[in-house]
């Protein structure tokens, strides 16, 4: 067997594979290797097809396509170095990374599959310890990388050509401008995951272009690498100083470009995505401390306890009946638990009053979604649902509170708080008043609607309504 059971860890590891099920081609004339292959794969998550020999490989990785190719080299009809430089002469298939997998691990073997474009070179007697890591980091790197757009500025119209051929031919995406001034107009509508950009050119030379892309707080964090015949090592330490992120000197091996843009970007997304991590576990701290908060706040009360959670998971149905994709469900659903947070500034003897309040105790709670604002307003994380909290009072003819806007000119999630809000309300018991039946709410919902809710919403939250009846 090349492995051991997998440790707990490693299930963890590899839980990527089984959700994204990567497709790999394993290419051996024994059927017992390909079947120990193809069982570790799989239970990496990998869907796996086997090939019997070189030739009938290369067929197969023609006819289909594949995330990873695993070839033995001696085999009969095709080796595997003949596979391997047939695939990588193939336009379509040039991008497939390759592993040799073989007994015959002599030092000129792997120089010769290296000079092939082999990903990795593997002998058969260390495949139990090497080949689940090679597979994960290859195919982890080929699915980051795959698709990314990068941007060629230069005004040679020859390099622009062999720099895109070859990026395209990684699997990259590929926008280019002949001058610095092009490619900041081209900057308006794309963002791309790398810059590549020569330094001399008219109009906007890569000096030029790479101040302007740093000063740009939107831009600023994309890589940025020079590519210049100018090697001299004072330009090139100024070039770091504005902000690039590395310099090659022309002329350089196209495939040393390929590996360095991999390279950058490889490194460029794992930090972001780590970052990313570390923001959103904060963001998860942050939001759970606020919304025990606002728990605690309406626990005191037994009219309004549960009332967010409530407006929340209405919310949440308003919001996927509106199309919403998952992300700005979530956000739905963390606005609705919110909303009222800012009540926490409000005078217990005013909101805890058993009665109606009064006019000037009325103006006190009107306070609240301003509050609620501030309150906020210190979390970058939670900015997105600051309109929404500042704005789930305000009414679609103006009248509303704090601001007093009107129309679309209110955030839409505050909008649809408005309805899931106000249903809530109407059928809960207050101190002064019974709770409204369902139908009793819906008609009043309705009589509201254009003048204090807003149309689409509430026809958002009577559509949900009815499948909901229907269940």
């Amino acid at each position: 067997m090349f492995f051991d059971n997998h440790s707990s860890e490693e299930k963890e590891e590899e839980e990527y594979f089984l959700k994204s099920s990567p497709k790999i081609l394993v290419v051996d004339d024994s059927s017992t290797v390909r079947t120990v292959l193809r069982r570790q794969l799989q239970q990496m998550g990998a869907r796996v097809t086997e090939a019997f020999d070189g030739l009938n490989g290369f067929e197969t990785a023609i006819r289909e396509d594949f995330d990873l190719v695993i070839t033995d080299i001696e085999m009969p009809r095709m080796n595997g170095f003949t596979l391997c430089e047939k695939l990588k002469n193939h336009d379509a298939k040039k991008s497939i990374p390759i592993v040799l997998l073989s007994s015959c691990d002599h030092e000129e073997n792997i120089e010769r599959g290296f000079k092939l474009g082999v990903a990795a070179f593997i002998s058969k007697s260390n495949a139990k310890t090497e080949l689940r890591e090679r597979v994960r980091e290859l195919l982890g790197r080929n699915v980051l990388l795959r698709r990314r757009t990068i941007l060629v500025v230069d005004d040679s119209g020859t390099t622009r050509h062999l720099v895109e051929k070859s990026l395209l031919a990684a699997g990259f995406y590929v926008v280019s401008a002949e001058n610095g001034a092009k490619a900041l107009k081209l900057l308006d509508n794309h963002r791309p995951d790398l810059i590549l950009s020569d330094l001399n050119m008219p109009e906007l030379d890569g000096v030029g272009l790479c101040k302007m892309v740093h000063a740009n707080p939107e831009l600023c964090r994309i890589p940025f690498i020079i590519m210049s015949a100018n090697g001299d090592r004072a330009t090139m330490r100024r070039l770091l100083q504005y902000g690039a992120s590395a310099y090659l000197v022309k002329p350089f091996n196209l495939d040393q470009l390929v590996v360095t843009a991999e390279q950058f970007l490889s490194d460029h997304f794992h930090r972001i995505s780590r970052e990313k991590e570390r923001l959103e576990a904060e963001r998860q701290i942050i939001i759970g401390s606020i919304t025990s908060l606002v728990l605690a706040l309406e626990a005191r009360d037994q009219y309004t306890r549960g009332h967010s959670e409530s407006v929340a998971s209405i919310l949440v149905e308003m919001a996927r009946e509106m199309a919403f994709d998952e992300e700005l469900v979530e956000k739905a659903r963390i606005a609705g638990k919110l909303h009222d947070l800012g009540k926490i500034g409000i005078r217990d003897d005013i909101l805890l009053k058993p009665s109606a309040p009064n006019k000037e105790e009325w103006e006190i709670l009107k306070l609240h979604p301003s509050i609620g604002a501030e309150i906020l307003s210190p979390i970058p994380s939670l900015a997105y649902i600051i309109p929404a909290i500042a704005g789930h009072h305000e009414r679609i003819d103006g009248n509303g509170y704090p601001a007093g806007l009107k129309g679309d000119r209110i955030h839409l999630m505050a909008r649809m708080i408005a309805v899931a809000d106000t249903y809530d309300a109407l059928t809960s018991d207050r101190p002064y008043r019974k709770g409204f039946s369902h139908e009793k709410a819906i008609t009043i919902i309705e009589e509201v609607k254009g003048s204090q809710l807003c149309p689409d919403c509430v026809q958002s939250f009577l559509n949900f309504v009815e499948k909901k009846m229907k269940t």
